[in-house]
This record gives structure tokens, C-alpha cells and sequence, in this order.
């Protein structure tokens, strides 16, 4: 989630420095408070809940202080200047009609509420996990729209649903919390490319402008070289073994079929089968959370993952993510 607003990141030495404070603040497991919760305005059923309210830790900013885009506005793709070839886009498409989605909006606002080929989703994109995930937000036959509570969990953001004010883990799209609790959303397939590629595949797409509305540095990095530390901060569960807790990984979730597997893997590779699916890497993508400016971060290479030709959900995240939400499952190396 974004911690910060300023117009200009931190170095790296601070950066540095930051993380290691926040993982000695953080060490002591942290305790449920629907109490206080109560009191910040809260209407969440905290007795209704899936998780051990205990590991939901403050974030910074409060209930939608990351404002959520509830009605974007867009741009034809050939008309788009203020994008460089690198920059990291997230992609989807529903019913025929595509639209790019850049992380240098989706890092201050980390989510959109919008309707794409006459469905309406949630556009979510979660900075210290790096996950960006597409969710169907109907539910029940009941259209929600989301916003974001200010808390995480293993370093996720927890969206909330202005229903019933019931908190959603992003990774998992479960809601932990609330009415919904146990109820998860339908995940639909996206994924992260560069803007080059994009508006090669996509010509006629549409793309999200930068919001006027508020005042936010675009295109900057509030995390800068957050993705090359040795651990990450506001996570104080265990790390995976063999592999850096912020080495990215790229988890599919093709039904019962899901799996991990690190992109140093597919780098080296090319691509990758697994029961049917192919994941494929190809280089040419920025990452949003190394460089102070995003469109000069370091090339992280494009993920594209399959069934028969057809792209499946899937998300490119950090090892220690997959660690926290699925302990047992082995990432691929």
C-alpha cells in the first residue's frame, strides 16, 4: 500500500534504514482491536471472521486516505503520450473490450472500481506484494464497489466493500472479516506488460489517465529499491527457504491447478509447462518499486501464462507472499 504521498521518494539509504525499524517495530505479533476500530467508524461484524484478527497490522493512512478510483476516465492508446515503452501496465480484457491499467496510477490508488465489456470489476494492485489482480465484483447479484481500509495483513492490503463495510484480503479475494466473511470474489485474468507491448497488442484499447482530482506524484516510486532489500517491511511472518523473500514469483491459479514459480526460473528458460499450462517470460518491463522514477526501473521481463492459448489468473508477486497465504505450497526453482 502506499505509505507516502510526498512528490519526491526516499533514498535508498533511508529506504533501507525505514525497513529495518519497521521489521524490529513489527517483530511482536500484533493484537485484534475491533474496538478501536469501532471507534475509528467501522460498521465490520468483527465477530464474523476467517483469520486471527491479531495478525491485521495499521498501515499508515486510514479508511480510503489511498483513494480508490470510482470513476475513471480513459484514453485511446494512440493518443497517449506520457507513457514510456517500459512502463509496466496492467492489462485486461473482458467480452471483446481491453483496457491498460499503468502502475504509476494504480501505486497511489491501488484500486479502480469500473466496468469493463458490461462487467463490473475491481482493478487491484497491491505495492508491497507487487499483486495485481482483477476481480468480478458482483456477488450474489448484488454489484459492490471497494475501497481500502488502511490495514494489512502479511504486508497485503485489506480492501473493504462499502455494503457492509466487510474487509477483503486482496491476495486471496476472501473476506476476512464481516458479513462476507468466508465469501471470496471471482478472480479474472490479467496480467503486468509493458506499455510498448501493450499498445502493440492493443491498438484500439483504452488506457487510464492520470486522475485529476487528486494531488499525487505520478509516475514516481514511493518505494524505491523496495524489491532488492533483503526482507520486506510490515511482515512479521515466516520466510520461505532457498529463495529471497522478495524474489518474484509467479503464482497460477488455474483451479485446482496452482503452482509457484520463480522468475530467475523463466528467465533463464524462456517458458515453462505445467499440466497443460504454459508461462512464458520475456524480457522489456520495468519494475515499479526499484528506481525513484518508475519508468527507469530495472527490466523485470513480461509474464504471460496460458491454457490452450487462452490466458488463465495468475499473478507475478514476492516469494514471502506465496509463503504467508500458501505454506505448503513449493516454489519452483
Amino acid at each position: 500500500m502506499s505509505r507516502s504521498t510526498q512528490p519526491h521518494a526516499p533514498s535508498h539509504a533511508i529506504m533501507v534504514a525505514t525497513a529495518a525499524l519497521l521489521c524490529l517495530l513489527f517483530a511482536a505479533p500484533a493484537l485484534a482491536d475491533p474496538d478501536r476500530w469501532t471507534r475509528e467508524g467501522w460498521r465490520t461484524d468483527f465477530t464474523q471472521t476467517t483469520v486471527d484478527l491479531g495478525e491485521v497490522q495499521d498501515g499508515g493512512p486510514r479508511r480510503d486516505g489511498i483513494p480508490p478510483i470510482d470513476n475513471p476516465s480513459f484514453t485511446p492508446v494512440a493518443e497517449v503520450e506520457h507513457l514510456a515503452p517500459l512502463d509496466p501496465v496492467m492489462s485486461f480484457t473482458h467480452n471483446g473490450e481491453t483496457r491498460a491499467y499503468p502502475l504509476r496510477v494504480m501505486t497511489f490508488h491501488e484500486i479502480v472500481n469500473d466496468t469493463v465489456g458490461g462487467a463490473p470489476v475491481a482493478v487491484t494492485y497491491c505495492p508491497l506484494c507487487n499483486a495485481a489482480i482483477v476481480f468480478d465484483r458482483t456477488l450474489g447479484g448484488e454489484e459492490l464497489s471497494f475501497g481500502t481500509t488502511g490495514k494489512l495483513r502479511n504486508s497485503d492490503l485489506i480492501m473493504y466493500d462499502r455494503a457492509s463495510d466487510s474487509w477483503w484480503q486482496q491476495f486471496s479475494g476472501e473476506a476476512i472479516a464481516g458479513a462476507f466473511a468466508g465469501t471470496e470474489l471471482t478472480m479474472l485474468p490479467s496480467k503486468l506488460i509493458s506499455w510498448e507491448r501493450f499498445a502493440a497488442d492493443h491498438p484500439e484499447a483504452l488506457v487510464l489517465d492520470d486522475p485529476t482530482q487528486f494531488r499525487r506524484p505520478y509516475g514516481m516510486n514511493p518505494y524505491r529499491g523496495y524489491d532488492t532489500l533483503s526482507r520486506p517491511f510490515l511482515y512479521n511472518g515466516p520466510f520461505p527457504d532457498g529463495i529471497a523473500p522478495l524474489q518474484r514469483v509467479v503464482m497460477v491459479r488455474d483451479g485446482a491447478n496452482v503452482f509457484a514459480i520463480s522468475t530467475d526460473r523463466l528467465a533463464d528458460e524462456g517458458s515453462f509447462e505445467h499440466e497443460g499450462v504454459t508461462v512464458t517470460f520475456t524480457p522489456g518491463q520495468a519494475s515499479a518499486l526499484d528506481s525513484e522514477v518508475i519508468r527507469e526501473g530495472r527490466d523485470v521481463g513480461n509474464i504471460t501464462v496460458t491454457r490452450g492459448g487462452e490466458p488463465i489468473v495468475h499473478d507475478v508477486t514476492f516469494a514471502f507472499v506465496v509463503h504467508a497465504f500458501e505454506p505448503e505450497l513449493e516454489i519452483i526453482q
